[in-house]
C-alpha cells in the first residue's frame, strides 16, 4: 500500500478545519476544546479530560475518532481492571500447540481510557510505555501500536469518590489536559433538541482517514521553531521549577510537547513558523496539569492554572522583529 505525499501546511489547515467541523456537529459550545483536542493528534500527543460526569468528555473522544475513520477502542477503567485487559495477553492455541498474542484494547488509532483514575495504580502504569515509546512489551516480545496513535484519557476529580491520584509520571505522558465545563444554556438546549433523534455521534461522518492524519502529523514537522523561540519555550519551562507556589515544577518532556503543539498552532494559522503567540496560547493547557502547587498555595487555594498562567505573564516574549 503506497503512502501518501506528504501534504503542504495549508492542506494540513484544511484537515483539521474539516475534523473540527464534523465534531462541532455534535458537540454544542465547545470550539476551543475541540480545536485543542485536533492540535493534540496532529501533534502526535496524547490529551486528558478532566471534569464531572457527564459534560461531554466522552463524546469529544469519540466525535474525534470517527472524524478521521480510525480504529477506535474504548477501555473502561474500574478497580478490577488489569494490566494484561490494556495491553494483551499470550494465549495457548489447543491446535497449534503454541502460545498466541492476543492484542488488548491499546491496540487501535484512538484509545479512549474512560475514568483512568478509578483504576489502581498498576494498571494506569500499563499505559506509559504505550503513549511513550509507541509500542508493547509482552512476554518479550515487542509489539508495534498503529500509527496514528493518540490515548484521550477522561478523569474525574479527584474529590469523586472511588478514585486514585494518577501519578507524576502518567500525567506528563499527556501533551495537555483540557476540562469541558458545562454547556451554556443554549447549548444544552440545543443538545437536548437533537438528541431527540437519536445518538448524534453515530451521525459524525469521516472527513479524513488514518494515513492522511499520519501525513499530516509528518508535514507538521517541517514547521521552523527558531532558537530564540526555544529559548523562550525553555524559560517558561525553567520558571515553573522555581516558582513559590509550586513543590514540581514542568519536565524537560513538557518543553518538547509545549514546542510540537506550537508547530501545529502555526500551522493551523497558515503559517510555517512558531511565533512566540503560539507557545503563549497554548502553554497553560500544555504545563498547569504537570506541575504540583505547594501546600500553601493549595491552603490559599491558588490553582495550577492560575500559576502557570501568571508565570506566562511574568516571562518576557522575544522581540519578532
Amino acid at each position: 500500500m503506497n503512502q501518501p505525499a506528504t501534504p503542504s501546511l495549508h492542506e494540513v489547515s484544511s484537515l483539521a478545519t474539516r475534523i473540527a467541523q464534523e465534531m462541532g456537529r455534535v458537540i454544542e459550545g465547545k470550539p476551543q476544546q475541540i480545536r485543542m483536542a485536533v492540535t493534540v493528534l496532529l501533534a502526535g500527543g496524547h490529551l486528558l479530560i478532566e471534569d464531572v460526569p457527564g459534560v461531554g468528555k466522552t463524546v469529544l473522544a469519540k466525535a474525534l475518532g470517527r472524524a478521521i475513520d480510525g480504529e477506535v477502542k474504548r477501555i473502561q477503567f474500574t478497580p478490577d481492571l488489569l494490566p494484561s485487559d490494556i495491553t494483551g495477553v499470550s494465549v495457548f492455541n489447543q491446535s497449534s500447540r503454541e502460545f498466541e498474542f492476543k492484542p488488548g484494547g491499546i491496540f487501535a488509532h484512538i484509545v479512549l481510557g474512560d475514568e483512568i483514575n478509578r483504576a489502581s495504580p498498576k494498571t494506569q502504569s500499563a499505559l506509559l510505555e504505550a503513549m511513550a515509546e509507541g509500542q508493547v512489551s509482552a512476554d518479550g516480545q515487542t509489539y508495534e501500536l498503529k500509527q496514528p496513535f493518540m490515548v484521550i484519557a477522561t478523569q474525574n476529580p479527584i474529590e469523586m469518590e472511588g478514585t486514585y491520584p494518577l501519578p507524576e509520571a502518567q500525567r506528563d505522558r499527556f501533551m495537555a489536559r483540557i476540562t469541558m465545563g458545562y454547556p451554556a444554556r443554549t447549548s444544552e438546549v440545543a443538545m437536548l433538541t437533537s438528541q431527540a433523534a437519536g445518538d448524534q455521534v453515530a451521525t459524525v461522518q469521516p472527513v479524513a482517514d488514518a494515513d492522511s492524519v499520519a501525513a499530516a502529523i509528518e508535514a507538521i514537522r517541517s514547521v521552523y521553531v527558531a532558537p530564540v523561540i526555544n529559548d523562550y519555550i525553555v524559560t517558561i519551562v525553567e520558571s515553573t521549577r522555581r516558582h513559590q507556589d509550586l513543590r514540581l515544577g514542568a519536565s524537560p518532556r513538557a518543553s518538547l510537547h509545549l514546542m510540537r503543539a506550537a508547530r501545529v498552532e502555526a500551522a493551523l494559522a497558515g503559517r510555517d513558523y512558531v511565533i512566540p503567540e503560539d507557545v503563549r496560547k497554548l502553554a497553560v493547557e500544555v504545563l498547569a496539569h504537570r506541575v504540583l502547587p505547594t501546600v500553601e498555595a493549595q491552603v490559599a487555594r491558588r490553582k495550577p492554572a492560575d500559576i502557570v498562567a501568571s508565570i506566562v505573564d511574568t516571562v518576557p516574549m522575544p522581540s519578532r522583529g
